[in-house]
Protein backbone atom coordinates (compact mmCIF):
# COMPACT_ATOMS: atom_id res chain seq x y z
CA UNK A 1 0.00 0.00 0.00
CA UNK A 2 1.24 3.48 -0.87
CA UNK A 3 0.42 5.81 2.06
CA UNK A 4 0.66 9.60 2.27
CA UNK A 5 0.54 11.16 5.71
CA UNK A 6 0.16 14.91 6.24
CA UNK A 7 1.32 16.39 9.53
CA UNK A 8 1.47 20.12 8.95
CA UNK A 9 3.12 21.31 12.16
CA UNK A 10 4.53 18.12 13.71
CA UNK A 11 7.41 16.62 11.79
CA UNK A 12 8.31 13.03 12.64
CA UNK A 13 11.97 14.00 12.31
CA UNK A 14 11.68 15.98 15.56
CA UNK A 15 10.70 12.81 17.40
CA UNK A 16 13.36 10.75 15.67
CA UNK A 17 16.19 13.16 16.32
CA UNK A 18 15.52 15.66 19.07
CA UNK A 19 14.02 16.52 22.43
CA UNK A 20 11.60 19.16 21.20
CA UNK A 21 8.83 16.76 20.16
CA UNK A 22 5.23 16.58 21.28
CA UNK A 23 2.76 13.74 21.18
CA UNK A 24 1.80 14.19 17.53
CA UNK A 25 5.44 14.15 16.41
CA UNK A 26 5.98 10.90 18.30
CA UNK A 27 2.72 9.39 17.03
CA UNK A 28 3.40 10.17 13.36
CA UNK A 29 7.02 9.02 13.58
CA UNK A 30 6.21 5.73 15.29
CA UNK A 31 3.12 4.93 13.23
CA UNK A 32 4.80 5.66 9.88
CA UNK A 33 7.83 3.59 10.90
CA UNK A 34 5.65 0.65 11.99
CA UNK A 35 3.62 0.79 8.77
CA UNK A 36 6.82 0.82 6.71
CA UNK A 37 8.03 -2.23 8.62
CA UNK A 38 4.80 -3.97 7.61
CA UNK A 39 5.82 -3.54 3.99
CA UNK A 40 3.95 -0.35 3.08
CA UNK A 41 5.52 2.66 1.35
CA UNK A 42 4.96 5.73 3.52
CA UNK A 43 5.60 9.40 2.73
CA UNK A 44 5.07 11.99 5.47
CA UNK A 45 4.45 15.55 4.28
CA UNK A 46 5.19 18.35 6.71
CA UNK A 47 5.69 22.09 6.34
CA UNK A 48 9.22 23.41 5.83
CA UNK A 49 9.92 25.44 8.98
CA UNK A 50 13.61 26.18 8.40
CA UNK A 51 15.40 27.27 5.18
CA UNK A 52 18.16 24.67 5.38
CA UNK A 53 15.91 21.60 5.52
CA UNK A 54 16.39 19.21 2.60
CA UNK A 55 13.45 18.69 0.27
CA UNK A 56 13.31 14.99 1.13
CA UNK A 57 14.74 12.82 3.89
CA UNK A 58 14.89 9.05 3.43
CA UNK A 59 14.37 7.64 6.94
CA UNK A 60 14.43 4.01 5.85
CA UNK A 61 13.88 2.21 2.53
CA UNK A 62 10.07 2.48 2.69
CA UNK A 63 9.74 5.73 4.68
CA UNK A 64 10.40 9.26 3.45
CA UNK A 65 9.72 12.72 4.89
CA UNK A 66 8.99 15.54 2.42
CA UNK A 67 9.32 19.19 3.43
CA UNK A 68 6.75 21.27 1.55
CA UNK A 69 7.12 25.01 0.98
CA UNK A 70 3.95 26.44 2.51
CA UNK A 71 4.36 29.83 4.14
CA UNK A 72 7.64 31.16 5.52
CA UNK A 73 10.52 28.74 6.02
CA UNK A 74 10.50 29.50 9.74
CA UNK A 75 8.70 28.43 12.87
CA UNK A 76 5.08 29.55 12.86
CA UNK A 77 2.77 28.76 15.82
CA UNK A 78 0.42 25.97 14.76
CA UNK A 79 -2.67 28.11 15.39
CA UNK A 80 -1.43 30.54 12.71
CA UNK A 81 -0.88 27.95 9.96
CA UNK A 82 -4.38 27.84 8.46
CA UNK A 83 -3.64 30.29 5.59
CA UNK A 84 -0.90 27.97 4.32
CA UNK A 85 -2.94 24.76 3.97
CA UNK A 86 -3.76 25.41 0.31
CA UNK A 87 -0.07 25.73 -0.51
CA UNK A 88 0.63 22.58 1.50
CA UNK A 89 -1.97 20.69 -0.55
CA UNK A 90 -0.43 22.03 -3.77
CA UNK A 91 2.99 20.75 -2.73
CA UNK A 92 1.61 17.33 -1.85
CA UNK A 93 -0.09 16.99 -5.25
CA UNK A 94 3.08 18.11 -7.06
CA UNK A 95 5.02 15.38 -5.30
CA UNK A 96 2.40 12.78 -6.20
CA UNK A 97 2.72 13.60 -9.89
CA UNK A 98 0.80 11.01 -11.91
CA UNK A 99 1.08 8.29 -9.24
CA UNK A 100 -1.26 9.15 -6.35
CA UNK A 101 -1.20 7.11 -3.15
CA UNK A 102 -3.72 4.46 -2.17
CA UNK A 103 -4.66 6.48 0.92
CA UNK A 104 -3.94 9.89 2.43
CA UNK A 105 -4.00 10.27 6.22
CA UNK A 106 -4.34 13.71 7.81
CA UNK A 107 -3.03 14.36 11.33
CA UNK A 108 -4.68 17.30 13.14
CA UNK A 109 -7.61 19.25 11.72
CA UNK A 110 -5.61 21.58 9.50
CA UNK A 111 -3.77 18.64 7.96
CA UNK A 112 -7.22 17.22 7.23
CA UNK A 113 -8.02 20.32 5.17
CA UNK A 114 -4.80 19.88 3.19
CA UNK A 115 -5.45 16.15 2.77
CA UNK A 116 -8.96 16.72 1.40
CA UNK A 117 -7.77 19.47 -0.93
CA UNK A 118 -4.93 17.29 -2.22
CA UNK A 119 -7.22 14.31 -2.79
CA UNK A 120 -9.64 16.47 -4.77
CA UNK A 121 -6.91 18.04 -6.91
CA UNK A 122 -5.13 14.86 -7.96
CA UNK A 123 -4.61 15.31 -11.73
CA UNK A 124 -4.90 11.58 -12.49
CA UNK A 125 -8.62 11.66 -11.73
CA UNK A 126 -8.25 8.86 -9.17
CA UNK A 127 -10.43 9.29 -6.07
CA UNK A 128 -7.90 9.11 -3.22
CA UNK A 129 -9.57 8.01 0.04
CA UNK A 130 -8.89 10.29 3.02
CA UNK A 131 -8.50 9.11 6.61
CA UNK A 132 -8.27 11.58 9.50
CA UNK A 133 -6.80 11.49 13.01
CA UNK A 134 -7.62 14.69 14.91
CA UNK A 135 -5.27 14.22 17.92
CA UNK A 136 -7.28 16.99 19.68
CA UNK A 137 -10.69 18.54 19.13
CA UNK A 138 -11.50 22.23 19.20
CA UNK A 139 -14.82 21.64 20.99
CA UNK A 140 -12.98 20.06 23.92
CA UNK A 141 -10.26 22.71 23.92
CA UNK A 142 -12.81 25.55 24.00
CA UNK A 143 -14.76 23.86 26.78
CA UNK A 144 -11.73 23.77 29.05
CA UNK A 145 -9.71 26.82 27.97
CA UNK A 146 -12.46 29.29 27.09
CA UNK A 147 -11.01 32.67 26.15
CA UNK A 148 -7.47 31.27 26.45
CA UNK A 149 -8.01 29.06 23.39
CA UNK A 150 -5.78 30.46 20.64
CA UNK A 151 -7.28 28.41 17.80
CA UNK A 152 -8.40 30.39 14.74
CA UNK A 153 -12.12 31.23 14.76
CA UNK A 154 -12.58 29.19 11.56
CA UNK A 155 -11.86 25.99 13.48
CA UNK A 156 -15.43 26.01 14.81
CA UNK A 157 -16.86 25.16 11.40
CA UNK A 158 -13.87 23.80 9.48
CA UNK A 159 -13.04 21.01 11.91
CA UNK A 160 -16.55 19.45 11.84
CA UNK A 161 -16.50 19.87 8.06
CA UNK A 162 -13.30 17.84 7.87
CA UNK A 163 -14.91 15.15 10.01
CA UNK A 164 -17.96 14.96 7.76
CA UNK A 165 -15.96 15.07 4.51
CA UNK A 166 -13.25 12.45 5.10
CA UNK A 167 -13.90 8.81 4.29
CA UNK A 168 -12.91 7.48 7.68
CA UNK A 169 -11.80 8.82 11.07
CA UNK A 170 -9.36 7.07 13.38
CA UNK A 171 -10.11 8.16 16.94
CA UNK A 172 -7.53 7.55 19.63
CA UNK A 173 -9.99 6.75 22.43
CA UNK A 174 -13.64 5.94 23.09
CA UNK A 175 -14.31 9.38 24.60
CA UNK A 176 -13.37 10.98 21.27
CA UNK A 177 -16.06 8.95 19.49
CA UNK A 178 -18.74 10.58 21.68
CA UNK A 179 -17.26 14.02 21.04
CA UNK A 180 -17.30 13.44 17.28
CA UNK A 181 -20.91 12.27 17.41
CA UNK A 182 -21.84 15.45 19.30
CA UNK A 183 -20.25 17.40 16.42
CA UNK A 184 -22.72 15.81 14.00
CA UNK A 185 -20.29 13.25 12.58
CA UNK A 186 -21.50 9.75 11.73
CA UNK A 187 -19.95 7.42 14.31
CA UNK A 188 -20.33 4.57 11.82
CA UNK A 189 -17.27 5.79 9.96
CA UNK A 190 -15.12 6.07 13.09
CA UNK A 191 -12.57 3.42 14.05
CA UNK A 192 -10.45 3.43 17.22
CA UNK A 193 -6.70 2.95 17.16
CA UNK A 194 -4.97 4.30 20.28
CA UNK A 195 -1.51 5.74 20.59
CA UNK A 196 1.29 3.26 21.11
CA UNK A 197 4.55 3.03 23.00
CA UNK A 198 8.08 2.14 21.91
CA UNK A 199 8.60 -1.14 23.76
CA UNK A 200 12.19 -1.40 22.57
CA UNK A 201 13.00 1.80 24.47
CA UNK A 202 10.55 1.73 27.39
CA UNK A 203 10.70 -1.36 29.59
CA UNK A 204 10.85 -2.34 33.24
CA UNK A 205 14.51 -3.35 33.13
CA UNK A 206 17.54 -1.15 32.70
CA UNK A 207 19.33 1.78 34.35
CA UNK A 208 17.56 3.77 37.06
CA UNK A 209 18.02 7.51 37.57
CA UNK A 210 19.28 8.41 41.05
CA UNK A 211 16.96 10.25 43.43
CA UNK A 212 17.76 12.32 46.51
CA UNK A 213 14.79 11.32 48.67
CA UNK A 214 13.03 8.15 49.79
CA UNK A 215 10.12 8.64 47.36
CA UNK A 216 9.83 10.21 43.93
CA UNK A 217 6.70 11.36 42.10
CA UNK A 218 7.18 12.11 38.42
CA UNK A 219 5.31 14.53 36.15
CA UNK A 220 6.18 14.59 32.44
CA UNK A 221 4.93 16.91 29.71
CA UNK A 222 4.83 20.40 28.29
CA UNK A 223 4.59 23.17 30.87
CA UNK A 224 1.19 24.60 30.05
CA UNK A 225 -1.60 25.16 32.58
CA UNK A 226 -3.94 22.53 31.09
CA UNK A 227 -1.44 19.78 31.96
CA UNK A 228 -2.30 20.31 35.63
CA UNK A 229 1.23 20.18 37.06
CA UNK A 230 0.18 22.77 39.65
CA UNK A 231 -2.35 20.23 40.96
CA UNK A 232 0.46 17.79 41.70
CA UNK A 233 2.39 20.50 43.56
CA UNK A 234 -0.70 21.16 45.67
CA UNK A 235 -1.03 17.41 46.24
CA UNK A 236 2.61 17.37 47.40
CA UNK A 237 1.72 19.91 50.09
CA UNK A 238 -1.17 17.71 51.22
CA UNK A 239 1.18 14.73 51.38
CA UNK A 240 3.58 16.70 53.54
CA UNK A 241 0.78 17.53 55.95
CA UNK A 242 -0.11 13.82 56.07
CA UNK A 243 3.42 12.88 57.08
CA UNK A 244 4.88 11.99 53.67
CA UNK A 245 7.61 14.59 53.80
CA UNK A 246 10.54 12.65 52.30
CA UNK A 247 9.09 12.95 48.79
CA UNK A 248 10.51 14.57 45.67
CA UNK A 249 8.37 15.82 42.78
CA UNK A 250 10.43 15.69 39.59
CA UNK A 251 8.94 17.66 36.70
CA UNK A 252 10.32 16.86 33.24
CA UNK A 253 9.44 18.97 30.21
CA UNK A 254 8.93 22.60 29.30
CA UNK A 255 11.91 24.95 29.53
CA UNK A 256 15.56 24.02 29.51
CA UNK A 257 16.07 24.16 33.28
CA UNK A 258 14.58 25.32 36.52
CA UNK A 259 14.74 29.05 36.97
CA UNK A 260 14.48 29.81 33.25
CA UNK A 261 12.25 32.47 31.73
CA UNK A 262 9.35 30.10 30.99
CA UNK A 263 6.34 31.82 32.62
CA UNK A 264 4.67 28.53 33.54
CA UNK A 265 7.90 27.29 35.15
CA UNK A 266 8.07 30.47 37.22
CA UNK A 267 4.42 30.10 38.21
CA UNK A 268 4.96 26.52 39.36
CA UNK A 269 8.08 27.40 41.36
CA UNK A 270 6.31 30.34 43.00
CA UNK A 271 3.42 28.05 43.93
CA UNK A 272 5.81 25.52 45.45
CA UNK A 273 7.46 28.26 47.53
CA UNK A 274 4.09 29.58 48.72
CA UNK A 275 3.04 26.07 49.78
CA UNK A 276 6.32 25.38 51.56
CA UNK A 277 7.46 22.53 49.30
CA UNK A 278 9.97 24.32 47.08
CA UNK A 279 12.80 22.15 48.41
CA UNK A 280 10.90 19.06 47.26
CA UNK A 281 10.32 20.18 43.66
CA UNK A 282 12.81 19.90 40.81
CA UNK A 283 12.16 21.22 37.30
CA UNK A 284 14.59 19.33 35.13
CA UNK A 285 13.46 20.83 31.84
CA UNK A 286 13.67 18.96 28.55
CA UNK A 287 15.57 15.70 28.32
CA UNK A 288 16.08 13.30 25.42
CA UNK A 289 13.75 10.35 24.94
CA UNK A 290 16.70 8.03 25.49
CA UNK A 291 17.05 9.36 29.04
CA UNK A 292 13.37 8.94 29.90
CA UNK A 293 13.19 5.18 30.67
CA UNK A 294 15.72 5.51 33.50
CA UNK A 295 13.79 8.49 34.86
CA UNK A 296 10.50 6.59 34.74
CA UNK A 297 12.02 3.60 36.53
CA UNK A 298 13.23 5.87 39.35
CA UNK A 299 9.67 6.94 40.25
CA UNK A 300 7.26 5.40 42.74
CA UNK A 301 4.38 6.85 40.74
CA UNK A 302 3.77 8.98 37.66
CA UNK A 303 1.11 11.68 38.04
CA UNK A 304 -0.84 12.55 34.88
CA UNK A 305 -3.45 15.11 35.92
CA UNK A 306 -4.46 17.24 32.91
CA UNK A 307 -7.74 19.10 32.61
CA UNK A 308 -8.36 17.07 29.46
CA UNK A 309 -6.30 14.69 27.35
CA UNK A 310 -7.12 13.25 23.91
CA UNK A 311 -5.00 10.21 24.73
CA UNK A 312 -1.60 10.75 26.30
CA UNK A 313 1.61 8.85 25.58
CA UNK A 314 3.20 9.47 29.00
CA UNK A 315 0.97 6.97 30.88
CA UNK A 316 1.87 4.28 28.34
CA UNK A 317 5.58 4.97 28.73
CA UNK A 318 5.23 4.81 32.52
CA UNK A 319 3.27 1.55 32.34
CA UNK A 320 5.82 0.03 29.95
CA UNK A 321 8.50 0.84 32.55
CA UNK A 322 6.51 -0.89 35.28
CA UNK A 323 5.47 2.27 37.15
CA UNK A 324 1.90 2.84 38.43
CA UNK A 325 0.05 5.90 37.16
CA UNK A 326 -2.21 8.32 39.02
CA UNK A 327 -4.39 9.61 36.20
CA UNK A 328 -7.15 12.16 35.96
CA UNK A 329 -10.28 10.35 34.75
CA UNK A 330 -10.51 12.32 31.50
CA UNK A 331 -10.38 11.53 27.79
CA UNK A 332 -8.05 8.79 26.71
CA UNK A 333 -6.59 8.28 30.18
CA UNK A 334 -9.71 6.32 31.13
CA UNK A 335 -8.88 3.89 28.30
CA UNK A 336 -5.16 3.47 28.83
CA UNK A 337 -4.95 3.41 32.65
CA UNK A 338 -7.07 0.71 34.31
CA UNK A 339 -8.37 1.99 37.65
CA UNK A 340 -7.02 -0.24 40.44
CA UNK A 341 -5.49 -2.38 37.69
CA UNK A 342 -2.50 -0.44 36.34
CA UNK A 343 -2.96 2.75 38.33
CA UNK A 344 -5.50 4.89 40.13
CA UNK A 345 -8.06 7.27 38.63
CA UNK A 346 -8.80 10.60 40.31
CA UNK A 347 -11.41 13.26 39.54
CA UNK A 348 -10.10 16.11 37.36
CA UNK A 349 -8.70 19.20 39.09
CA UNK A 350 -8.80 17.65 42.57
CA UNK A 351 -5.42 17.95 44.37
CA UNK A 352 -6.72 16.27 47.55
CA UNK A 353 -7.81 13.22 45.57
CA UNK A 354 -4.41 13.17 43.85
CA UNK A 355 -2.72 13.30 47.27
CA UNK A 356 -4.89 10.44 48.58
CA UNK A 357 -4.07 8.25 45.58
CA UNK A 358 -0.35 9.02 45.85
CA UNK A 359 -0.41 8.35 49.59
CA UNK A 360 -1.93 4.92 48.97
CA UNK A 361 0.89 4.10 46.56
CA UNK A 362 3.70 5.55 48.66
CA UNK A 363 2.49 3.64 51.72
CA UNK A 364 2.38 0.26 49.96
CA UNK A 365 5.35 -1.13 48.02
CA UNK A 366 3.21 -4.21 47.36
CA UNK A 367 0.49 -2.14 45.67
CA UNK A 368 3.06 -0.24 43.60
CA UNK A 369 4.63 -3.50 42.48
CA UNK A 370 1.27 -5.11 41.65
CA UNK A 371 0.01 -2.17 39.59
CA UNK A 372 3.40 -1.64 37.96
CA UNK A 373 3.71 -5.25 36.79
CA UNK A 374 0.14 -5.21 35.47
CA UNK A 375 0.85 -1.97 33.62
CA UNK A 376 3.92 -3.45 31.95
CA UNK A 377 1.91 -6.48 30.82
CA UNK A 378 -0.88 -4.27 29.47
CA UNK A 379 1.52 -2.03 27.56
CA UNK A 380 3.14 -5.02 25.89
CA UNK A 381 -0.16 -6.74 25.06
CA UNK A 382 -2.19 -3.76 23.88
CA UNK A 383 -0.04 -0.77 22.94
CA UNK A 384 2.87 -1.93 20.80
CA UNK A 385 3.24 0.19 17.68
CA UNK A 386 3.16 -2.95 15.54
CA UNK A 387 -0.35 -3.66 16.84
CA UNK A 388 -1.44 -0.04 16.39
CA UNK A 389 -0.12 -0.13 12.81
CA UNK A 390 -2.12 -3.29 12.11
CA UNK A 391 -5.29 -1.65 13.42
CA UNK A 392 -4.59 1.47 11.36
CA UNK A 393 -4.05 -0.69 8.29
CA UNK A 394 -7.53 -2.18 8.76
CA UNK A 395 -9.01 1.33 8.81
CA UNK A 396 -7.18 2.13 5.58
CA UNK A 397 -8.54 -1.01 3.95
CA UNK A 398 -12.08 -0.12 5.04
CA UNK A 399 -11.74 3.39 3.62
CA UNK A 400 -10.38 2.07 0.32
CA UNK A 401 -13.14 -0.52 0.01
CA UNK A 402 -15.88 1.94 0.93
CA UNK A 403 -14.55 4.51 -1.53
CA UNK A 404 -14.40 1.92 -4.31
CA UNK A 405 -17.98 0.87 -3.60
CA UNK A 406 -19.19 4.48 -3.57
CA UNK A 407 -17.38 5.20 -6.83
CA UNK A 408 -18.82 2.09 -8.50
CA UNK A 409 -22.39 2.89 -7.48
CA UNK A 410 -22.06 6.45 -8.78
CA UNK A 411 -20.98 5.33 -12.27
CA UNK A 412 -23.67 4.83 -14.96
CA UNK A 413 -24.57 1.20 -15.65
CA UNK A 414 -23.37 -0.31 -18.91
CA UNK A 415 -25.86 0.35 -21.67
CA UNK A 416 -27.70 3.02 -19.75
CA UNK A 417 -28.59 6.23 -21.54
CA UNK A 418 -26.27 9.12 -20.64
Amino acid sequence: MKISMISEHASPLAALGGVDAGGQNVHVAALSTALARRGHFVTVYTRRDAPDLPAKVRVQPRLEVVHVDAGPAAHVPKDELLPFMEALADGVVRDWGRTPPDIVHGHFWMSGIAALNAARRDPSGFRVPVVQTFHALGTVKRRHQGADDTSPAERRFLEPSVGRSVDRIIATCSDEVFELKAMGIDSGKVSIAPCGVDLDLFSGTGPVDSRPRRHRILSVGRLVPRKGVDLVIRALAHLKEAGFDDVELLIVGGGEAAGNQDPEARRLLDLARNLGVADQVELRGQVSREEMPAIFRSADAVACTPWYEPFGIVPLEAMACGVPVVAAAVGGLTDSVVNHGTGLHVPPRDPEAIADALAALLASPELRDKLGRAGERRAKARFSWSRIAAETEKSYQLAIAETATATATSLPMEGAAL
